[in-house]
């Protein structure tokens, strides 16, 4: 798709007018017009606050004309998956599960690398190759061929280790100890849970990155405990494979 068709897609996808969207981007309804015949091209601030405005990336509103890619993890990036800044403006560089918020989620190569392999195992890829293949890659990456101008000298590290002494604080039974926590992406792993009036009710904000782990229960029986944490708040549940059944077990803030 071209520019003006992208517009156009957009702009009716949210209901808006031409005179709609000129309003919210303080420009008059004839700017909208040539943007959606073709005749000019919105320029590089304006683009902006259409990404913002839309939830999409400017390689996207710009037809996609590049293959953007994570410069952390390597995952090839759309739309769905990109991370996002402080001010909640998509950063084109980063997925969600390596960049959240504003904050770099890997410091560590080699535990990147042990989260994504069991991602990259199939019938044509075996766990040593995908684990030699990621080896070669990330050095070449932008986030690793960079990282002591962009790490942050281990404050995430250290904010990681402080939630997991708080989470084996806690003392769940049948819980083992914690010890990682990987981001992982709100609509992923956003559970509904059952309320005693048999309502259901979720805790999570699909669009938001946490950090969390999957544990096998001690008492067998095919369950799991799954741990959520941020800045604000721990939450621990229980559930069979695939997120199935699940109750919680405790929600606590910070």
């Amino acid at each position: 798709m071209n520019t003006k068709d992208v517009i156009l897609e957009l702009r009716t996808k949210n209901g808006m007018s031409q005179d709609d969207l000129a309003e919210k981007l303080f420009v008059t309804r004839q700017a909208v017009s040539r943007w959606e015949t073709g005749e000019t091209v919105p320029n590089t601030e304006t683009l902006k606050l259409l990404s913002g405005l839309f939830g999409v990336s400017i390689n996207t509103l710009l037809g996609s004309p590049q293959k953007l890619r994570c410069q952390c993890c390597g995952m090839p990036l759309d739309d769905e998956i990109t991370g996002r800044n402080a001010d909640g403006s998509l950063n084109e560089d980063y997925c969600k599960w390596c960049y959240a918020d504003g904050t770099y989620t890997y410091s560590d190569m080699d535990e990147l690398i042990k989260v994504c392999v069991p991602h990259m195992v199939s019938e044509n890829i075996s766990e040593e190759q995908a684990r030699e293949y990621m080896k070669q890659m990330l050095p070449t990456l932008d986030y690793w061929k960079r990282y002591d101008e962009l790490g942050d000298n281990g404050e995430f590290d250290r904010f990681k280790e402080q939630l997991i002494g708080e989470i084996n604080a806690l003392g769940i039974e049948g819980m083992p100890k914690v010890d990682s926590l990987n981001a992982l992406v709100g609509r992923y792993v956003n559970l509904e849970y059952r309320l005693p009036g048999g309502a259901g009710v979720k805790f999570l904000d699909d669009g938001v990155t946490y950090l969390g782990t999957q544990l096998e229960s001690e008492f067998g029986g095919g369950r799991y405990f799954g741990v959520i944490a941020c800045m604000d708040f721990i939450l621990i549940s229980t559930y069979e494979a695939q997120g199935r059944n699940p109750e919680l077990v405790m929600y606590k803030k910070r």
